[in-house]
């Protein structure tokens, strides 16, 4: 059965690393280095620094792994993760996972552009609906390994945006978010960021305005 699972493991995008299973306990005891910047939970109070908490178990062993071994590139990250074991990614992934995201809220007026973006994209320019891969309410796809975005700091969803646009983020599998980000308008980029901030499962409209 293994044999069968890790090539479509590895077809989905996600690592078969992803399958160890982690401690939670352990986790946080090793978790006190990453509070600085995501927060003893994983909220992140920076808007620049990604809230992990709640995260995809999947998706965080697969971004701790890249950071490790150079295949994601970050001037803070890089040098934190260089010297984790595997058991120590499967373990803060578990932690991390187990958290409750606070999520933040968003203007409606400016979500506006972004919610037709995010549900429906932009034919004309080429840009596929991000609820396409990422759900309606942004929770992501974990078999895919597609992450959780929903309640995302605004200003580190746009950051990314533009990093995969001018290809200095290539974590991306085959390409997608790099294709789709290039043909995103700075205007489009900061609408959608400002929608999957407020993005909540019980939000009647798909987000919460302050």
């Amino acid at each position: 059965m293994s044999r069968i699972l890790a090539p479509l493991l590895l077809i989905l995008g996600v690592s078969t690393n992803a399958l160890a299973a982690g401690s939670v306990e352990a986790g946080q005891s090793k978790s006190v280095t990453c509070a600085a910047c995501h927060g003893p939970d994983g909220n992140s109070v920076n808007p620049e620094w990604p809230s992990i908490a709640g995260q995809h178990q999947s998706y965080l062993q697969s971004q701790l792994t890249a950071f490790r071994d150079g295949a994601r590139q970050n001037a803070l990250m890089s040098p934190q993760a260089m010297n984790l074991s595997d058991e120590d990614i499967a373990d803060l992934a578990a932690y991390y996972a187990a958290q409750a995201s606070k999520g933040g809220t968003t203007n409606p007026e400016l979500a506006a552009l972004g919610e037709r973006l995010y549900r429906g994209g932009d034919r004309d320019s080429g840009i596929t609906a991000c609820a396409a891969c990422h759900g309606p309410s942004g929770r992501g796809n974990p078999a895919a390994n597609y992450p959780s975005i929903q309640g995302q700091h605004a200003t580190y969803i746009a950051a990314q945006l533009r990093a995969y646009a001018a290809g200095e983020r290539k974590s991306d599998m085959n390409q997608m978010m790099r294709n789709v980000a290039a043909a995103m308008s700075e205007e489009q980029i900061t609408a959608v960021a400002a929608y999957i901030q407020g993005l909540r499962d019980e939000a009647p409209s798909g987000y919460l305005s302050p």
